[in-house]
Formats: C-alpha cells, sequence, structure tokens
C-alpha cells in the first residue's frame, strides 16, 4: 500500500470513528442536572482509533471530536462578554482537556506492552483523567452549586463521579469486549 494511501485510509478511519462518537453523544443512557451525561460508550471509537495508530494522531482524531462536538451541542454559539476568563477555562477543562485525554489510550495502551488487556486498562485510565479535569472544573468554576456547608471538592467528586463511574464502567466494557475480537483485527489490518 502507497502512502497517499494509506493516509486517504487514515484519515477515512478517523473521520469515520469521529461521526460515530458524535452520534453516540447524542444517545445519553443519564443526563446530569448542570451537565454531563452517561453515553453508549461514545469515546469508545475515538479510542480505537488511539489503539490504531500514533498518539500524536490520536491526540489529534480526539481534538477534532471535541471542537466538533462543542459545535454540535452549541457550547461556543455566543461567548460571554463578562467572565470570559471563567468561560475559556470551563472550554479548556470541561472540553479540550476533558475529551482530549482519550487521544492517550494508545499511548497507555503500548506502554504496558500492547497486552489485550492493556486496552480495557487504557479505557479506564483515559476515562479516569476525564473526571479528573471535571472534577477540577468542578471545584474551580462550579463551586457555587456546592450545597451549603459541603466542601467544594466533595460536591465536585459526588456530582462528577455520579456520571463519570457509570461512564467508566461502560468504557472499560464495551473496549474489554472488543479487545477480544475487533480491536486486534483492525489495527493488524488497518495499521
Amino acid at each position: 500500500m502507497n502512502n497517499v494511501s494509506s493516509k486517504t485510509r487514515k484519515l477515512t478511519n478517523s473521520a469515520i470513528m469521529i461521526a460515530l462518537s458524535l452520534v453516540l453523544s447524542f444517545f445519553a443512557v443519564f443526563k446530569a442536572a448542570n451537565g454531563g451525561d452517561v453515553t453508549i460508550g461514545s469515546m469508545v471509537p475515538i479510542m480505537i482509533i488511539a489503539f490504531m495508530y500514533s498518539t500524536k494522531w490520536g491526540i489529534l482524531t480526539s481534538l477534532v471530536y471535541t471542537v466538533l462536538n462543542m459545535i454540535f451541542k452549541q457550547v461556543v454559539t455566543t461567548l460571554p462578554t463578562e467572565a470570559f476568563g471563567s468561560y475559556a477555562l470551563m472550554i479548556i477543562l470541561d472540553y479540550v482537556l476533558a475529551f482530549g485525554v482519550f487521544g492517550l489510550a494508545g499511548f497507555f495502551y503500548r506502554l504496558m506492552g500492547s497486552k489485550r488487556w492493556a486496552m480495557p486498562v487504557s479505557a479506564a485510565i483515559v476515562t479516569f483523567l476525564r473526571f479528573l479535569c471535571h472534577f477540577a472544573s468542578g471545584i474551580i468554576l462550579w463551586g457555587s452549586y456546592a450545597p451549603e456547608g459541603q466542601p467544594v471538592w466533595i460536591y465536585s467528586i459526588l456530582y462528577n463521579g455520579g456520571y463519570m463511574l457509570p461512564e467508566l464502567i461502560i468504557n472499560t466494557v464495551i473496549v474489554a469486549i472488543l479487545s477480544v475480537w475487533a480491536i486486534p483485527y483492525v489495527s493488524k489490518k488497518f495499521a
């Protein structure tokens, strides 16, 4: 396979997986009151690209997904004139970093020696890293939502953990199932 054909295949695979992730992100099993939801594995296609290709490509793919997700979910339709710094920090923590970490799934997978069990462990790690981004955002930006008398960090753990723990379990289980059958086949065929 020549270099042009290989790049075209890589771009096509990534575009398809980004589109699949976007579609899956609209099918929430649970939506938290102030943002955040449990999906049916909407980030798994992005992780598959990260497993198949380089870390750099995985991060690029996850960042393209992030921008499209913000556009489709109308996060960036109007920029606030007040508290622009808080808005920018929310974009960075709750979107760019939180979803960008999924591009690191392949890095962790290869770091663990590309063992079959490394895929679900990598999925759990990057989903936990997403939780940490939302946790930090909950403390820095959304602490005013904490009930009176409750420490902000506890509020952030409970709120973000309420939807991120099920998301972590779903992502890990789906990747574990795929790692037995589809992902090794796809990795060998299209890498």
